[in-house]
């Protein structure tokens, strides 16, 4: 498969009364260098300690995700740790084949194979994914007989395989992965998911159990993987499906339910119902829904006069969770259900969703600015774009910067602070600003024209 370099353009507003009113934005490097502090303390820990559980368990596997979006931003260091972790895996997934806690990894192998376009990558995964398609998944999702090693029976799996599938389809074109993702989404949903509270069951075993105040059980985190998984996939899936459209009107139902649970201190805590209980934050299940919800925003699917307080307030209590040394503290431990969590308790999935979370805030916070252009410079190949055109249609920035002038702008790095010279060109009637930039291999970089 062959890509072109992409540059996507994205129009800001002109400085609304309605954005200014949401509250004050984080700094672009701020959110950088919070993310930056995290994975290289994360990258440390494995290299002072080892990995506390397999490479290819789901908990590392979570991580790669938010890894594989960090890389995008920070360079080929991290694409070449996430490459070697997939060398020493020879590529596999995990021994439980239909287990979607062992395939979580199939989704960092298939946005590799994205980039470097090697079959080895994907070559076992996809072996998996070939079986799975063609299996009747007529099982109920009683949590008995060990269902979970072949059915989507807890509301974890629904963040661990349906991306993996959809990616896939992504790659090599072939519907029968993200049909089976979709497919299997609602079978789970159908099991799980409650239209009276619309949040989900961990699984069958929590339909009963109640909170000590009385309420239903649902796990913070557990919605979090619901929700973070139904934007991953709903992010593969064009406007032409005619299951998109069921699809967002769920993750709209869930998003208005999530913030309607929100605590005053912007996180959310380990139950959703009974917060109480669990007094302290809990920074997995906050990580996956600021991720989710301003993943939504930055694809106009949730408003962001509605939704952007309640992300701004979730990323400040992740910010303030993070510790001196860059330890992300108050993650609950594996589990399944409610569970006390304290300052110093962290894990590697954690570390991933905060990661996720951070890409998607910083792409809305530098949209958000007002009189700015901002341009989102993409390379998808393999190979180092070392000087890559940027073309800007002058009608578009005359649009957004009221006065714009050849004298009065500046194109800068949104991250590095690092201005390009440009030109302003004539072809044919159009008009355009031009720049160029050196890109690495599988990154992308945000540039704002501004004034000076």
């Amino acid at each position: 498969m062959s890509y072109k370099f992409i540059f996507i353009l994205l129009l800001l507003t002109a400085g609304s009364t309605a954005r200014a009113a949401a509250g004050p934005g984080y700094p672009q490097d701020s959110i950088y260098k919070d993310m930056k502090r995290v994975a290289d303390w994360q990258w440390k820990q494995v290299d002072t300690h080892g990995w506390a559980d397999d490479q290819k368990d789901w908990t590392n596997g979570v991580l790669y995700t938010g890894m594989t979006a960090w890389a995008r931003l920070s360079g080929n260091k991290t694409y070449e740790r996430l490459i070697g972790i997939g060398k020493e895996n020879h590529w596999q997934i995990g021994k439980n084949r239909f287990f979607a806690d062992d395939y979580c990894i199939g989704q960092t192998y298939v946005q590799l194979y994205e980039i470097y376009q090697d079959p080895d990558y994907i070559r076992d995964f996809k072996s998996m994914a070939d079986s799975l398609v063609q299996i009747p998944h007529s099982e109920p999702l009683e949590w008995v007989n060990k269902i979970h090693l072949r059915e989507w029976a807890w509301c974890d799996a629904l963040y661990m395989g349906p991306p993996a599938l959809a990616y896939l389809t992504q790659v090599t074109g072939d519907q029968k992965y993200l049909d089976t993702a979709v497919r299997l989404w609602w079978k789970s949903s159908r099991h799980l998911y409650d239209d009276q509270e619309h949040l989900f069951f961990r699984d069958s075993r929590y339909f009963e159990q109640k909170e000590k105040n009385g309420s239903k059980v649902f796990w913070s985190r557990g919605n979090g993987w619901v929700i973070a998984g139904l934007a991953r996939l709903l992010s593969t899936m064009p406007d032409s499906n005619p299951e998109k459209g069921p699809l967002v009107k769920q993750y709209r139902e869930l998003a208005k339910r999530i913030i309607s649970l929100q605590q005053s201190d912007g996180s959310w805590h380990a139950s959703l119902l009974n917060p109480e209980a669990y007094p302290s934050r809990e920074t997995s299940g906050t990580a996956l829904f600021c991720y989710a919800l301003s993943w939504g925003i930055n694809t106009n699917t949730l408003s962001y006069d509605d939704y952007y307080p309640a992300v701004s307030k979730a990323w400040n209590a992740l910010r303030s969770a993070v510790l001196p040394d860059g330890k992300l503290g108050f993650v609950q431990p594996k589990g399944a259900s409610p569970d006390v969590v304290n300052e110093e308790s962290t894990d590697v999935y954690g570390v991933g969703a905060f990661l996720l979370a951070g890409t998607e805030m910083l792409k809305m916070e530098l949209s958000k600015q007002p009189d700015v252009v901002l341009v989102n410079v993409n390379n998808p190949t393999s190979a180092l774009q070392n000087a890559r055109r940027v073309n800007v249609s002058w009608s578009q920035i005359v649009l957004k910067i009221k006065g714009a002038t050849q004298k009065n702008l500046r194109v800068v790095n949104a991250l590095t602070g690092k201005e390009a010279p440009f030109k302003i060109e004539h072809q044919g009637g159009e008009v355009s600003l031009t720049f160029q930039t050196p890109i690495p291999a599988g990154n992308q970089q945000y540039w704002l024209i501004k004034r000076s």
